[in-house]
């Protein structure tokens, strides 16, 4: 009884994951069932419950053009899960209609990544959701317009001239810590002139308000090629060569790298003395982080003709994105089934 009790859990949190994002991998299933464990672990449960729910019929096996196994939810996977208390919506006729989902799948890999270390987070989808949720009902249409087109409101350099543009993450997690915000940017290809402005723009406002009232506190490029990291390392050096020749004053930043792919930004901020006086004192607040997509995990076999790395998982710090020692490593993710296994621990214990 206890067993299937866990199994049930398991297949409820699958099945609300397929009806949250539409489409999900395996891998998916993994980040959000098994977070605590070892990344080969956490696969072959994820790849036993996928086996669970497809013989059932709950979930459907699709292949895109791109040769990517996804999963979309059917109708009785909606029947199971209304006889578990909960409204949803069939997939399948979606995932089947996908061609090359892959920025979404990762978008929405980073956000259940995110999850597992206690953080609310929210695709570009899902923000635009609760931003138009939250906007006041008094307020004027083009009041309205400005919070959904966009989560910040940046001046673009572009050909000598500065042009005011909205912009959106690909993903978003908030930190309990001080209110602030990891902005997530999935870079499948390389970019553009105008999205090369796009990132130093968003760079240059880390420590400014979102249309929220959250701070931006930390930029996440998260890269699918070596190229692509090496882009956009240049863009963040050639901010920083640029900044730091000027002095450090309020409404400045300068940019310091702390490690490979880690870069802290700093800015003056006022400071009062205790005889009245004001002074200017150098702080820390935020960083930019440039990091590898883990597009080899997906990849991984558990039997012998394995030959991709399981590095990158949740015990190497790596996931959501690699986090500065200076603001402490990632605690380890707790089993969001611990209350089920404990249960099934006391039944066989009994």
């Amino acid at each position: 009884m206890s067993s299937l009790a866990l199994r049930d859990a398991i297949y409820e949190r699958s099945l609300l994951l397929a009806d949250r994002f539409r489409v999900i991998r395996t891998i998916d299933i993994a980040a959000a069932c098994f977070p605590e464990r070892t990344f080969k672990a956490a696969l072959t449960a994820a790849q036993r419950a996928v086996r669970g729910l497809v013989k059932a019929d709950l979930l459907r096996r699709y292949r895109t053009d791109r040769f990517q196994t996804v999963y979309g939810l059917t109708q009785r996977g909606v029947d199971w899960l209304a006889d578990h208390g909960h409204d949803a919506a069939s997939s399948v006729r979606r995932v089947s209609d996908m061609t090359n989902p892959e920025h979404r799948l990762w978008a929405q890999f980073l956000v259940i990544c995110a999850w597992a270390r206690g953080l609310d987070a929210v695709t570009e989808a899902e923000l635009l959701q609760r931003l138009n949720a939250t906007a006041r009902p008094g307020s004027t249409k083009s009041a309205q317009a400005a919070t959904t087109q966009g989560y910040i409101t940046v001046d673009v350099h572009r050909h000598g001239a500065a042009v005011r543009k909205h912009l959106r993450p690909d993903a978003i997690a908030y930190e309990d810590r001080g209110g602030g915000a990891a902005w997530f940017e999935v870079d499948r290809s390389k970019r553009g002139s105008d999205r090369q402005a796009d990132l130093a723009a968003l760079i240059g406002a880390i420590g400014s308000k979102l249309a929220d009232g959250k701070v931006l506190r930390r930029v996440v490029v998260m890269c699918k090629s070596e190229r692509i990291e090496r882009d956009a390392l240049r863009i963040i050096e050639q901010l920083a060569a640029e900044a730091n020749e000027k002095v450090l004053m309020e409404g400045r930043q300068h940019i310091r790298r702390y490690d490979d792919g880690v870069y802290e930004i700093w800015t003056a901020v006022p400071f009062k003395r205790a005889d009245g006086r004001t002074a200017l004192v150098d702080e820390r607040i935020g960083h930019v982080i440039v990091q590898m997509l883990p597009t080899w995990l997906p990849k991984v076999r558990i039997d012998a003709s394995n030959k991709w790395s399981t590095d990158g998982w949740f015990e190497d710090n790596y996931l959501p994105y690699k986090r500065p020692p200076t603001t402490g490593r990632w605690e380890a993710p707790v089993s969001p089934l611990w209350s089920v296994n404990e249960s099934a621990v006391e039944g066989a214990d009994g």
